[in-house]
């Protein structure tokens, strides 16, 4: 499914994963999900990544996390 909005920043990726901020900021510090891309010096997160990642096709199944 395509969005209009390819970009956003942490609060809204947090938001569209159902995560508070910090708790969204902490799993991309970890690893467990994408780091932002730069957009002219903003940090913003790609929608597509984001839904890779509930999808599954961005996951590391070698990797566990300490959620």
């Amino acid at each position: 499914m395509k969005h209009w909005c390819i970009a956003v920043k942490d609060t809204t990726a947090a938001k569209m994963l159902d995560l508070s901020a910090p708790e969204f900021r902490r799993l991309v510090e970890v690893g467990a999900l994408p780091q932002p891309c730069l957009i002219g010096g903003h940090k913003r997160w790609l929608v597509d990544m984001l839904e890779a990642v509930v999808d599954r096709d961005a996951s590391k199944p070698e990797q566990e996390f300490e959620l």
